[in-house]
């Protein structure tokens, strides 16, 4: 369930209160980590407080457009045009549908990743933000700073073989070939993390401190980050849903450190020994940097850091009701089970005419 309470704030506004760095259109920017001008204040543990409801929707992409090579900040101009196309999307999409439409008469594209019978799917759903992410003023061009071209290191061949291995299990096999998102036992793409990334809608996050640990609620699916403040990770064989995290505090910062992530849900899936390192800066009245490294040396042949604008949010975040036990998995299974005595491939299914997987005619 989409929760009610996503509120998309005023980005601009939120970073008033923060020091500007934007440099002029072009230029090339060093990542941003810190405002030596802004101390969040303290919590009744003399902690800085990082408490509250906070938002990472956002239009930046996780890696940078080649067009931009190393340019961290945007361009106004280019800010603007992907924010009006983003409203112009928007604004169609929310338009009045033919009841009588077929699924197969919908286009075969219809943007953001949704493709062929895809292309039914609600777009009053999603909320991925209204504007290019800012951080302290600055618009920027991708969520990744390291490499300094925005874009992920490649791959390993290791890293490419485990990938493969994973995928030769076909996806109808049974309720474990699916994935945790459809399964709703882990949120869909990475909003749990760690990296903590935004997607496209329910990206709403609530922090929670006490003396001994931080808890961060996630929207997208009712999970829940529980961070002690310990220098001591958890047994080095037991592999847990989001990591075995551990925290403290270097000045206003608080620093994570999770190891132990389970294959199936680390970033692009996790090799034996993937690191991710997070640092939670409150950079002003009403943003968090967040700042992620992602040390994973048999999936990648080099780190990569990325940073994300947590900008305050309204509350309370509502249950997202995600459950195991839907009515979507056994349909799934059941047809797929159909499908096989009847000697077809359930992962061949129908094609549309661009050749691509869509559904029969409704």
């Amino acid at each position: 369930m989409k929760s009610t309470a996503i509120s998309l704030v005023a980005l601009c506004a939120a970073f008033a209160a923060a020091p500007a760095l934007a440099q002029p259109g072009g230029a090339k920017a060093a990542p941003t980590t810190s405002s030596q001008a802004y101390h969040a204040p303290k919590n009744a543990f003399g902690q800085p407080d990082l408490e509250g409801v906070w938002t990472n929707a956002t239009l930046t992409t996780l890696e940078r457009d080649a067009k931009y090579g190393a340019q961290l900040a945007m361009p106004p101009a280019d800010a603007a045009t992907v924010e009006k196309s983003n409203a112009k999307f928007i604004k169609e999409a929310n338009a009045p549908t033919d009841p009588k439409i077929k699924t197969t008469d919908l286009p075969y594209d219809c943007g953001r990743g949704f493709k062929g019978s895809d292309c039914g799917y609600n777009f009053a759903w999603t909320d991925p933000g209204t504007e290019v992410m800012a951080v302290a003023g600055q618009k920027r061009t991708s969520i990744l700073v390291e490499p300094a071209n925005g874009k992920l290191p490649p791959m390993t061949e290791a890293g490419k073989k485990r990938l493969a291995e994973r995928f030769k299990r076909s996806a109808w096999d049974g309720p474990e070939a699916r994935s945790l998102g459809e399964r709703c036992i882990m949120s869909f793409g990475s909003a749990a993390g760690p990296p903590m990334l935004p997607l496209l809608y329910n990206n709403n996050y609530q922090i929670f401190q006490t003396r001994d640990a931080v808890t961060i609620e996630v929207e997208m699916v009712h999970d829940t980050r529980i961070i002690p403040l310990t220098d001591r990770h958890g047994p080095a064989g037991v592999r847990k849903w989001m990591g075995d995290a551990i925290g403290h505090w270097e000045g206003d910062t608080l620093v994570v450190e999770t190891i132990n992530l389970r294959p199936e849900q680390g970033f692009r899936g996790a090799g034996p020994n993937m690191k991710v390192t997070e640092r939670f800066t409150r950079i002003g009245p009403r943003q968090i940097l967040y700042r992620f490294t992602v040390s994973d040396p048999e999936n990648f042949t080099a780190p990569f850091t990325g940073e994300v604008a947590l900008n305050a949010s309204k509350g309370p975040i509502y249950e997202y009701a995600c459950h195991e036990g839907n009515y979507a998995m056994p349909g799934i299974l059941a047809g797929a089970r159909e499908l096989e005595k009847q000697g077809r491939d359930p992962g061949a299914g129908p094609r549309d005419a661009n050749g691509a997987p869509a559904a029969e005619g409704n």
